[in-house]
């Protein structure tokens, strides 16, 4: 499955005259609701209406985007702060549900939505489905996690919301998954893209061809991913991998989702405000430059958010998309803030690793970063696992040309270690990219 061309591009959106709108009627309708939304804050949220105070700023003064730049940020430690639901504008009584993070570096943030916000929800991610080319009628295979996590609930009910037939299947039991891919007829595929690499995985094991089943098309997120690994996937499926994009903390999936044309992905700009920003200096960067993400919600009835740093590194286009639509598009996530790696003076993101491994003779495309410091210094070390034509033999000779590659590509000196197929941990949900062995500071 290839990107479509814009003339094969011919399918409706879901909301057209929303997804369509002329970007000066977007952009009153953004002001409007950005208006209401500050309104919200201030009325209901003591944090917010104490930075909102402090800064000088109130509802009334917002009469542009411009005013958009006197709005203090948010930043997940005020989630964790307020714990549990201290950032929530509504109360708890009001809400319809609540989902959470695991927690594995604290207390776990917890976000809410009330009945009306699950219903936006369920819209903006039918909306990202039929963006990706699913249709009412179709098979979709949801292998998110259920739970607390939000990507397989927020699937779920996008995909109803579509009109589509849900297989509610979640992570694990892959050998079922796959006999279920097949017998159920799915052709679209929901999961994130180390759990589809999985799915091949199996598959190809058991001796079934996916390739030869009815999916068509791949909707993959909730971890950064590169495009090596993305034509991995899509010649493993035989499908188009689409790239789909989230955050518990604004909504969960459907914030944002590439179309047919897949040359970035569309951010639904009438319920969400993006912004990219220079991660030191917190001031915008022209458009079309990297930086961090940051986004405001303007329809978020209980949890609403003001200029939220999202830590994802992209970069933004308002050029027009091939297939129609006017919001603009997020060029694709390489990495997080926070998964950087300073080695020996470079910057490194494992999403950038991945690039260089995935597609390497004898190297399946599994990998783990270890980091440990060694003095002052910090050190890296490469596992990458062998792919199962590779001989124990061959191992050394595999790893210096993974290291030459990384050295010549990224820039980064490390040492690689090839490991046996399947000892890397296959993840049902996230893959855990990074062991950080360096001692925790107290």
């Amino acid at each position: 499955m290839g990107v479509a061309t814009a003339k094969e591009v011919g399918v409706s959106p879901l909301h057209p005259k929303m997804e369509r709108m002329p970007r000066e009627e977007l952009v009153g309708l953004q002001v409007k609701r950005l208006r209401e939304t500050v309104r919200n804050v201030a009325d209901h949220v003591p944090l917010h209406r104490a930075r909102l105070a402090a800064a000088g700023v109130t509802a009334d003064d917002i009469r542009s985007l411009d005013d958009l730049r006197a709005l203090p940020f948010t930043v997940k430690a005020d989630l964790r702060d307020t714990y549990p639901f201290g950032l929530f504008a509504r109360p708890r009584e009001a809400l319809a549900r609540v989902h959470a993070s695991s927690g594995t570096t604290g207390k776990p943030t917890v976000v809410g939505y009330t009945a009306r916000d699950l219903d936006t929800w369920a819209e903006l991610m039918a909306r990202s489905l039929a963006a990706a080319g699913a249709r009412r009628g179709d098979v979709v295979h949801n292998a998110y996690g259920y739970g607390l996590f939000t990507g397989g609930l927020g699937a779920h009910y996008g995909a109803e919301r579509l009109g589509a037939t849900v297989v509610p299947m979640s992570g694990g039991a892959t050998e079922r998954q796959v006999a279920l891919i097949v017998d159920f007829g799915a052709r679209v595929l929901c999961s994130t893209p180390s759990y589809a690499l999985a799915i091949a995985e199996v598959a190809e094991r058991q001796g079934v061809d996916l390739r030869a089943s009815a999916l068509e098309i791949g909707l993959f997120g909730a971890e950064p991913w590169s495009d090596a690994m993305r034509t991995q996937i899509a010649a493993r499926l035989g499908l188009r991998a689409v790239d789909i994009y989230g955050l518990s903390e604004i909504m969960g999936p459907g914030v944002a989702c590439e179309c047919e044309c897949q040359a970035g992905l569309h951010g639904w700009e009438d319920h969400f405000l993006f912004e990219v920003i220079d991660p030191e200096s917190g001031q915008p960067v022209p458009e079309g430059e990297p930086g961090e993400l940051v986004i405001t919600t303007l329809t978020k009835e209980a949890l609403p958010m003001l200029r939220y740093r999202t830590r994802d590194i992209t970069r933004l286009t308002t050029a027009p998309c091939d297939c129609g639509r006017t919001h603009l598009r997020i060029l694709r996530v390489t990495g997080r803030n926070d998964d950087m790696l300073i080695i020996r003076g470079v910057n490194v993101y494992p999403s950038q690793v991945e690039a260089v491994l995935v597609g390497l003779p004898g190297i399946a495309p599994y990998y783990q970063l270890v980091v440990e410091r060694t003095g002052a210094l910090d050190h890296v070390t490469v596992e990458a696992e062998a792919a199962a034509e590779a001989g124990a033999g061959d191992y050394a000779k595999i790893a210096n040309a993974v290291e030459r590659h990384l050295k010549s590509l990224i820039g980064l000196t490390a040492m690689v270690r090839v490991v046996p197929p399947d000892t890397i941990p296959r993840s049902q949900g996230k893959a855990v990219r990074v062991r950080d062995l360096r001692p925790k500071a107290h």
